[in-house]
């Protein structure tokens, strides 16, 4: 059997050129990276303005488990399918992070014969837009670091800078550090932290910005710090912006790649879910609507993380709305949610899987409050039987949401036919009435209660004396209508990784909170979730390697 990056080194690649002509982009309008990846040029994104928009179609999951199940495959299998049945389907899809492509849980250009591609050059730098955004945000950071060691006009309290510095790799070495040691010369002493580039919040303003004087009025209000005074220090105050602006007018320009079915892909941006929005760019979907009948995106991690975020962060603030949703689940990871071991997932278990499915009930009610109809997708595996494909094919239609069989990561586009035309009737019978979850003019508590109880099913939300505080603080301060950004396992409903299925009643806890200001939200940090991850015992690296012509092995 070959590996995904075997199926996609052999596959038949369009030139990029070609792929931009099949959307009406010209050759003067796309900038090469390469001959199979380009981005998409400033003046051909201003020309989308007030330009007729196709359906939007969200791709989001139950809570991932070790199984897998596979929402990115199904994304892009998705909308080959429906270019199959003779609809421009556009992907918008979000970049890999190198993060987890050297840790554990790999790439993320989709797997099998259902991948966006070049794979191997999407996954390590691609065009380069996170290093941008890594470096945009250390000089931010150095620029903050060398106004204290000349002076420190604006009074800046070194106990409370909240600008963290960055990088796009794990390493839990870096989460908190102590800067400034050395000579006199060399700054001030003071304690430091690193995020990941993909939680910082110039990835988040990347994602979020319409356009480059949105990026610069977001970029401005960014929070660096707080004067002795407790008054408010901005990225504009320290006279960052246009040093930033400058490393970021090539990264906020969408990239377009394709699939192996040569489908046209914008891939731009990358905030994960658990610890950021966990949706690609605005400018990426808004191109994707603007250039095709159906355009086909993806949120972060199950639909209490990515969709919640985009359906009450993302869509808010740039005037999206989803025509439909697609669920992904699989036999596999039902099972495990109703209490089976790993190495037993193979063998038939109804019950187990009658346990595990209030799972998938529960983000199936979910979408419902946003108004928003559901259709369930199965990643079919050769060890699910017909009993269990039709037990879960059963529920869901008692639940009233449309139901395909996915077999695209051996079938491509061919294997997405059957969803590709669950989806077209769905968007045919035009019932979305997509509101979001709550009114950002509620108290920052509320806000959170309701997406606690409502979204994760928690009974209560306890917050710590440092988050009660940093609340307090932030009301006064005049972010009180923003909305929450939620940082919470991906692995569980609550923010405990082990209570799989459906857990209810549990107390939430909030432990911090901070604001966002440029990207537009506030963060709330539950449980233990760290904004930078580790490496595990046996990362991914360790079987990455490059043979003698060149070519990369081992990557997902």
């Amino acid at each position: 059997m070959n590996t995904d990056i075997e199926i996609a080194r052999n596959a038949k690649l369009m030139p990029i050129s070609r792929v931009a002509a099949k959307l009406g982009i010209g050759e003067e309008d796309i900038e090469l990276y390469g001959r199979y990846k380009c981005k998409i040029s400033e003046s051909f994104m201003r020309s989308l303005e007030g330009r007729k928009k196709g359906k939007l179609v969200l791709v989001t999951a139950i809570n991932p488990t070790p199984a897998g199940e596979g929402k990115t495959t199904t994304s892009i299998g998705l909308a080959m399918g429906l270019t199959r049945l003779g609809k421009k389907a556009v992907l918008a899809l979000r970049e890999p992070s190198l993060g987890p492509c050297f840790g554990i849980k790999g790439g993320a250009a989709g797997g099998g014969y259902s991948q966006v591609v070049p794979m191997d050059e999407l996954n390590l730098h691609f065009t380069g837009d996170f290093h941008a955004i890594t470096s945009a945000n250390n000089l931010c950071a150095a620029l903050l670091d060398n106004h204290i060691q000349q002076g420190n006009e604006l009074g800046i309290d070194t106990r409370n800078i909240v600008l963290k510095r960055c990088e796009d790799m794990n390493d839990r070495a870096l989460r908190n550090i102590v800067i400034g040691l050395g000579s006199k010369a060399d700054g001030f002493v003071r304690e430091d932290h690193f995020v990941i580039t993909v939680a910082s919040e110039i990835m988040a303003i990347l994602c979020l910005a319409n356009d480059m004087e949105d990026l610069r009025n977001r970029l401005s209000r960014m929070v660096v710090a707080y004067d002795l005074k407790g008054g408010i220090v901005t990225a504009k105050d320290i006279k960052a912006v246009g040093a930033m602006m400058a490393l970021l007018k090539d990264a906020i320009k969408p990239n377009l790649i394709q699939t192996l079915e040569n489908t046209p892909a914008f891939v731009h941006g990358g905030p994960f879910a658990n610890i950021a929005h966990g949706c690609n760019s605005v400018r990426a979907t808004k191109a994707a609507l603007a250039l095709g009948d159906i355009a086909v995106t993806e949120a972060g991690f199950g639909a209490d993380l990515g969709a919640e975020k985009f359906l009450d962060i993302k869509c808010p603030q740039s005037g999206l709305a989803p025509d439909a949703c697609v669920i992904v689940a699989t036999v596999r990871a039902l099972k495990y949610n109703g209490g089976v071991a790993r190495d037993k997932l193979g063998e038939e278990n109804l019950e187990a899987l009658k346990n595990g499915i209030v799972n998938l009930k529960k983000h199936i009610e979910n979408m419902g409050r946003y108004g928003i109809p559901v259709i369930v997708t199965l990643n079919e595996f050769s060890t699910d039987t017909q009993a269990e494909l039709d037990l879960v094919k059963d529920f869901c239609q008692d639940m009233g949401c449309r139901f395909a069989l996915s077999t695209v990561w051996a079938k491509g586009g061919e294997g997405g036919e059957a969803l590709a035309q669950a989806v077209l009737d769905t968007l045919e019978e035009g019932k979305s009435s997509y509101r979001p979850l709550y009114d950002t003019k509620l108290p920052i508590k509320e806000k959170i209660e309701i997406i606690a109880r409502q979204i994760y099913g928690a009974g209560d939300v306890s917050f710590s004396d440092s988050a009660a505080k940093k609340m307090k603080e932030l009301e006064d301060q005049g972010f009180a209508d923003l909305p929450v950004c939620m940082a919470k396992t991906q692995y569980s409903l609550s923010d405990d990784p082990a209570l799989l299925g459906c857990p209810q009643g549990f107390t939430l806890g909030v432990r911090d909170m901070y604001v966002s200001a440029g990207a537009g939200f506030i963060v709330a940090l539950t449980g233990s979730i760290m904004t930078m991850p580790g490496l595990p015992k046996m990362p991914a690296a360790y079987d990455i390697d490059v043979d003698e012509d060149g070519n990369i092995t081992g990557l997902f």
